[in-house]
């Protein structure tokens, strides 16, 4: 008797089911370091049809961020909608343009960004 094929992506459904909403966060903004990443990177070599893929991805990501942003919960929740905004529109002019120096400074600013939650995350873990 066969085995059923369990598919490839299975663990990572089950990593974000049961994902704590900081772990979620975290994963999220990991994930937006990879597209950044990749698409600079397509965008280098010229690749622009992954480059928008990956971009595409990344908007959406940030999307995401923004829309579960409840901005009245704490004092920096107006200024970090106004991040994930400026990060949107960034990734859309870089799209457009097919440009790697915007898509570079919104690797920056994610990759800063990235390592801010981990820590708050773990800080809260730390905390628990």
């Amino acid at each position: 008797m066969t085995q059923p094929l369990v598919r490839p992506d299975a663990y990572l459904d089950a990593s974000v089911a049961t994902a704590s909403p900081p772990r979620l966060l975290v994963m999220l903004c990991d994930r937006l370091v990879l597209d950044l990443t990749r698409g600079v990177e397509a965008q280098r070599t010229s690749s622009f049809e992954t480059a928008h893929r990956e971009l595409l991805h990344a908007q959406e990501i940030v999307l995401e961020l923004r829309a579960s942003l409840r901005t009245g919960d704490w004092e920096g929740g107006p200024g970090l909608a106004s991040l994930y905004d400026f990060l949107h529109l960034e990734l859309v002019r870089a799209n457009v343009n097919r440009d790697a120096r915007i898509t570079e400074t919104c690797l920056g600013l994610v990759t800063d960004l990235a390592a801010t939650w981990r820590e708050a995350a773990m800080q809260n873990v730390a905390d628990a």
